[in-house]
């Protein structure tokens, strides 16, 4: 039985149907199976600018293939335009309202299969949440990434050179015009933005997840092909309900290693991080974060896509797509290929055929970017619980690095130090107190990073910090530092001049201070006062876990 029938069918169920009438519903739609559209459309995200033309290909789809679709909606807060102030907390923690408020809805109306229809940061993983959680058929059609621009010398640009063009203007090697060319050409169509950032990492991953039809990652937003797309995801969904394929059938143990697997080839953003573990998590599946450096040592890094190159989502696509990575990666068995997939076939089915049409683009497996992977935990007295790089974006010189602390208690604080020039080749800047609980929400640091390297210290000054980054962030910037400052974490303790010692090949972190030195400091520290003691935010701090643990809610 439907579970639509819950609500629709029966005399018992008579006043629902009422309801229904009241919307305009035929007695011919409330008979076929009611599939629930969770759109993300906003006027304030550029990646969901183009969402309502995803939903209305979606829903032909679905009326093609026999089904009823109901449109209802999920937020989504830009990373980009809340970056920098108060904004930045909200963007981890909409991952869990995102999923919370869907399960609401679709349990309350009682849906009978899913099309999610999300495109940023926070947006996808908090929908895979909801459907791993909720896991009733459901398929991802996302809106697609962003085209790259162009600056007048013919030069290509995306949103991590807009971050860099302001602090190369406070090192005065960038006049205002030049701010400005950049403002003009970074972000030139709707879309997620252009690099292998956070959102297009995620949507990529949906597709190796087994969630997502083949070019859901990385065919553009503004292609008529992603409307295309969209209306085989509304035909598909109704064979999941046919078949009775469920979220749970696809996101297994198995397909989290690949996504973690093809998360190292693709060089995708330290969010996954974050974000993997609690998708899993839903799903019932357990990922330690000590499996990533496991995975990292036997996974070639196949593809320099921006920030960590010159290439874009859209070049991917062009290339192949996720697919020919993933073709890639099983010429040395890297990847399981017996899991069922939203396409009704097998991984192995699904690659029939796949060919990597750019080997610049995509590395062969026998010529890969570097032997491993392009993310890296790290472990070691300052970050016992672990801690996270994205090492395909760090400079060789900076992979192994040791210099004194500059410490400070918020992003302001850094960045103020950092357009002042009193941070100086060597140093290693810590920011603390933005973790999970203490920012609260593990606020993005994309602005400092981007100072740093717009003020030409990429090379030669590292970041540490418990919040997070954007996935637009290059150079020796490790995060989610666990445990975090405000727990106590190690980093809580770190003092002005202490020597850091930071071996990203080697996977440790260490601070160079002696155990009596740190014995008594941490006899004199005291757990700060909450930044935030009341709404969302508060109860959020109260609740979350750390980011090892995916920053999940207990």
């Amino acid at each position: 039985m439907l579970n639509s029938y819950q609500v629709t069918q029966g005399v018992d169920r008579a006043p629902n149907r009422s309801l229904f009438n009241a919307l305009g519903f035929t007695k011919e739609e409330l008979e076929r199976p009611l599939v629930g559209i969770v759109s993300s459309y906003n006027e304030i995200v550029p990646g969901h600018m183009n969402l309502d033309k995803i939903v209305e290909a979606v829903k032909a789809g679905v009326r093609l293939a026999g089904g009823t679709p109901i449109e209802f909606p999920a937020i989504a807060v830009c990373d980009g335009i809340a970056m920098g102030h108060v904004g930045m907390k909200y963007s981890l923690v909409s991952r869990d309202l995102i999923a919370d408020s869907t399960e609401a809805m679709v349990m309350a109306h009682q849906f009978d299969a899913l099309v999610m229809i999300p495109n940023c940061d926070k947006n996808v993983p908090g929908l895979l949440m909801a459907a791993a959680r909720i896991n009733i058929p459901t398929i991802f059609c996302s809106g697609g990434p962003m085209l790259a621009g162009h600056l007048k010398n013919g030069k290509r640009t995306c949103l991590s050179h807009m971050f860099e063009a302001v602090g190369a203007y406070h090192a005065g090697t960038l006049d205002e015009d030049g701010v400005d060319e950049y403002v003009e050409n970074a972000c030139p169509t709707c879309g997620s933005c252009s690099g292998m950032y956070t959102a297009n990492s995620m949507n990529c991953l949906t597709e190796v997840l087994g969630m997502g039809l083949r070019g859901n990652g990385t065919i553009p937003a503004v292609y008529s092909a992603r409307l295309r797309l969209a209306k085989h995801a509304g035909m598909q969904v109704m064979e999941l309900l046919k078949k009775n394929i469920r979220p749970r059938d696809i996101m297994t143990a198995e397909a989290f290693e690949n996504a973690l697997t093809m998360d190292m080839a693709l060089g995708c953003s330290t969010n996954s991080m974050l974000h993997l573990p609690a998708i899993a998590k839903e799903a019932g599946v357990h990922i330690d974060l000590d499996i990533a450096n496991e995975i990292s040592r036997r996974t070639p890094n196949l593809c320099h896509l921006a920030p960590a190159g010159e290439t874009y989502i859209e070049d991917l696509d062009q290339a192949g797509g996720v697919y020919a990575v993933m073709k890639e990666l099983t010429k040395k068995g890297l990847l399981h290929t017996d899991l069922m997939t939203c396409t009704g076939k097998t991984i192995a089915e699904n690659l029939e055929g796949v060919e990597n049409l750019d080997e610049n683009l995509i590395r062969p497996i026998d010529h890969p970017y570097s032997e491993t992977g392009g993310i890296a935990v790290l472990k070691g007295n300052l970050a016992k619980m672990g801690c996270v790089v994205k090492q395909s974006a760090v400079a060789p010189e900076m992979m192994v690095h040791e210099g004194p602390a500059r410490v400070f208690d918020s992003e302001e604080e850094a960045i103020a130090a950092i357009y002042g020039k009193k941070i100086v080749p060597g140093d290693v800047v810590v920011i603390r107190y933005e973790g999970p609980k203490g920012g609260p929400g593990m606020r993005e640091m994309l602005n400092p990073t981007s100072a740093i390297c717009g003020m030409g210290l990429g090379e030669s000054v590292a970041l540490i910090t418990d919040g997070r980054f954007s996935g637009a962030t290059r150079g020796a910037a490790i995060g989610h530092v666990s445990p975090e400052a405000a727990e106590g974490g190690l980093i809580a303790l770190v003092e002005e001049g202490d020597i850091i010692s930071i071996d990203i090949p080697n996977c440790r972190i260490e601070l160079k201070v002696s155990d009596e030195v740190l014995a008594a400091r941490r006899a004199a520290w005291k757990k700060p006062e909450p930044k935030v003691k009341t709404g969302y935010l508060a109860r959020y701090a109260k609740m979350v876990s750390s980011a090892a643990e995916g920053a999940t809610l207990s």
